[in-house]
């Protein structure tokens, strides 16, 4: 067998192996390996002579930004209250013999609730009659004997001394019949108080008092408690706003008859339309909050004391805003960034003020111009400096997905009707 004793390069020489020996072999294959090793690294990086092309430019989309007229809205948590609240109490003691209305159900303004035994009323109102009677006629009595006792005195038949008993007689007899007529306009007012009727129209809570029970009267409520009504047409919401919340509206003319919105806890969007009632004269030192409402009408009824809302109350008024996508913002540690595209083609970053999300679209209160071209798909590819291809785009408001409501929880059983 021939055994190799030179190897052929690219260019055309041989080199000779060193030695015939199996061990010199080995060491001309290992020379062998490093030298084709060399040889390509020499064709990969050097035979060329050119540099690798650059890369083409990134394709960016961008829009001019969106321009609308909003109105802004500042959030609040409360609850519903009632317009009016009474205790109703008793006027009159005695038992109660009759209930009117049934638990939670609406009443109107003058309805009976309860019924107070009138009977003993009654009767004190007819000894006050009475006593009317007697008084009427002893006053008719005393003017008779008067006028009698005048027609003498002409002729010296009565002395004037009579006539003064006489006069001071009538004048007493008619005090008396005054009081007679007091006592029995009291005594008609118990009798009246006998039956409980509504102060006004609302939702009447439980009786605390059944048929059969005594009850008394008091004054400063520490007569027997019947019941509670509350107004809830028109209904209250109370909510408290921070210091920089209250500052805001006022800076921006804000007062009284602001439209407020209201969602429930079970709503997508805020249906409840009110207006602002009231704001109390000074914030709270120890929580830095001030204290404010808004009045609802509530025809149906269905707003109750007591539920949770979120409000929207309008403080900025109508302003024309420049708006982008909210994707299209970007961070840089505390500041916030919009990548435009110069004249030019280069990408720069403008900082900006952000203002709220309205339909996915983030309101940009400051730092841009509306024919400033704003990149709003492919910002991960374009960096401040560099080149871009551009691709022109459009914004426009995304549709509002309903917001998912707080459903009651699940029953844990259910069975088949038959």
């Amino acid at each position: 067998m021939n055994e190799l004793t030179s190897i052929e390069l690219q260019d055309g020489r041989s080199m000779p192996l060193i030695g015939t020996s199996r061990k010199g072999r080995k060491r001309a294959l290992g020379i062998v390996g490093i030298v084709a090793a060399l040889a390509g690294a020499w064709y990969l990086l050097g035979a060329s002579g050119d540099a690798p092309p650059p890369p083409p430019p990134a394709a960016v989309t961008v829009s001019a930004p969106l321009q609308r007229q909003i109105t802004e809205w500042d959030e609040f948590v409360g609850r519903f209250e009632a317009s009016r609240a009474v205790e109703v109490r008793p006027r009159v003691s005695g038992a109660v013999t009759a209930v009117h209305f049934k638990d939670g159900q609406i009443v109107r303004k003058g309805q009976p609730l309860f019924t107070i035994d009138p009977r003993p009323f009654t009767a004190a109102l007819r000894e006050a009659q009475a006593d009317v009677s007697a008084a009427s006629s002893d006053l008719a009595l005393a003017r008779s004997d008067l006028e009698r006792a005048s027609r003498l005195v002409e002729f010296d038949g009565v002395s004037k001394s009579e006539i003064d008993r006489l006069r001071a007689r009538e004048r007493a007899a008619a005090a008396t019949l005054a009081a007679a007529q007091a006592r029995v306009n009291s005594r008609a007012l118990d009798v009246e108080f006998s039956t409980v009727r509504a102060p006004m129209t609302g939702r009447v809570s439980d009786r605390r008092v059944d048929p059969g029970n005594l009850v008394s009267a008091g004054d400063g409520g520490s007569g027997t408690l019947l019941t509670t009504l509350m107004a809830v047409d028109p209904i209250y919401f109370s909510f408290e706003g921070s210091e920089a919340l209250f500052l805001k509206a006022r800076r921006n003319g804000a007062g009284e008859g602001l439209p407020v919105a209201v969602r429930l806890q079970d709503e997508s969007d805020y249906v409840h339309q009110g207006r602002l009632d009231f704001t109390d004269n000074s914030l709270d030192p120890r929580s830095g909050t001030i204290r404010a409402r808004a009045v609802f009408d509530n025809p149906d009824l269905f707003l109750t004391p007591g539920m949770f809302g979120n409000m929207h109350l309008a403080t900025g008024g109508k302003v024309n805003a420049l708006l982008v996508p909210d994707t299209a913002v970007q961070t840089d540690q505390a500041r916030k960034l919009l990548l435009v595209v110069k004249q030019d083609g280069t990408v720069a970053a403008k900082p900006v003020q952000l203002g709220p999300v309205i339909d996915g679209l983030r309101v940009i209160r400051s730092g841009l111009q509306p024919s400033d071209r704003v990149v709003i798909v492919g910002t991960q590819f374009a960096a401040p400096g560099s080149k871009v291809e551009i691709r022109k785009g459009t914004i426009a408001p995304l549709k509002a997905e309903p917001k998912p409501a707080i459903a009651a929880p699940l029953s844990g059983k259910a069975t088949f009707v038959n």
